[in-house]
């Protein structure tokens, strides 16, 4: 029975919003373990504050050998920790290379070529799983501890509202002027990579459509790299509205998770891509409506309780989806533009309760 364990999940933000099902699970399995997660800065905010977890520590991200040589210090330091049990949810070097320093005794990661060696109990991952939810993936590493396999309502994501960033936002609403009787719908920009780009005309129209309603307010959100996308979408949307609708239309600058978290408790509906903040949303019982390119819904939809209200906007039927997201080979990236703002995301509330999946031929 172990009695400290350390997991270890690296990167990106929905892939650690994808092992909190696992961390409240671990929990509930050894109730008297310490737990411990390894985290990188950009995704700490997920796990901050987990009611299951006894300690989050946070690996800054460092290039050539200055980083190699923190490494191995912070490896030295999860050595002192005497931990049990070791669990790399991500299986890159540096994850892998960072489970082995703890010298934990039992180390459970992916059967990886050059990097399973660095494990003692090694778990297959098949490319045929490829249709399978990361959530059920990630928790193939835990069939060797007597967890029962996971399901969305029984085991769903989780993010802990932070309470300052709570207050930050509530202020920010009021400066806006947004009352408590009108309806906030959230749109998330993710324009970073072409695979997973929404166009910006469809984000332009879905988002002049939604402020045309009186009562209904419009936060357009992004990560920092968007930043441009978004005042993009904000002038032209603006630009399609009368003059008394263009305040409907809000600039909430660069939010952070926390409290982007924290909005989603107050809002009324949530659009957005296949991104991290998605995988926040989920987290929430704020109504989703998913917008799925080249990656298949069945991999990373919203895992949540399948009752609450949730729609995956998506092409089905082309030979090319799902792709390595390397190169488009149709070259027009049909996957994304050939699904319509207008027609499907008019009224998004309405969409995601009466239509929990859409899909677009």
């Amino acid at each position: 029975m172990p009695e400290r364990i350390l997991i270890v999940r690296l990167r990106q933000i929905g892939d650690v919003a994808f092992t909190t099902p696992a961390i409240a699970a671990l929990r509930r399995r050894y109730p008297d373990a310490h737990l411990a997660y390894l985290v990188e800065p950009a995704a700490a905010p997920v796990v901050d504050g987990n009611p299951h977890l006894d300690d989050v520590i946070v690996a800054p991200k460092r290039k050539g050998l200055g980083g190699l040589i923190a490494d191995i210090a912070l490896g030295r330091r999860l050595r002192r920790e005497h931990y049990d049990l070791a669990i790399d949810f991500h299986g890159g070097p540096r994850a892998s290379l960072l489970t082995l320093l703890s010298g934990a005794p039992r180390r459970i990661g992916y059967d990886i070529v050059a990097r399973r060696w660095m494990y003692t109990e090694i778990v297959d991952r098949p490319r045929e799983l490829r249709r399978r939810h990361s959530v059920e993936n990630q928790w193939d590493l835990l069939k060797t501890l007597d967890i029962a396999r996971p399901t969305p309502s029984a085991n769903p994501l989780e993010m802990v509202v932070d309470r300052a960033a709570a207050d930050r936002v509530r202020s920010r609403l009021t400066a806006a002027g947004v009352t408590a009787a009108e309806e906030i719908a959230v749109v998330h920009v993710s324009a970073s990579s072409p695979f997973r780009r929404w166009p910006l005309g469809s984000f332009i129209e879905t988002v002049a459509a939604l402020a045309a309603k009186q009562g209904r307010r419009i936060i357009v959100t992004s990560g920092p790299s968007e930043r441009e996308a978004v005042l993009r979408i904000l002038g032209e949307a603006r630009g399609r509205l009368p003059d008394s609708s263009r305040h409907r239309v809000l600039d909430f600058g660069d939010l952070s998770l926390a409290e982007l978290r924290a909005l989603l408790d107050q809002s009324a509906v949530y659009i957005g891509g296949d991104s991290g903040p998605l995988h926040l949303a989920a987290a929430t019982r704020v109504p989703i409506v998913a917008i799925f390119g080249p990656t298949p819904s069945e991999r990373s939809a919203p895992w949540r309780d399948p009752a609450l209200p949730t729609a995956l906007i998506e092409v089905d039927g082309l030979p090319c989806r799902p792709c390595d997201q390397r190169v488009c080979e149709p070259g027009d990236f049909r996957c994304l533009t050939r699904i319509d703002a207008a027609e499907r995301l008019l009224d998004l509330r309405a969409a995601a309760v009466s239509h929990p999946r859409s899909n677009v031929s």
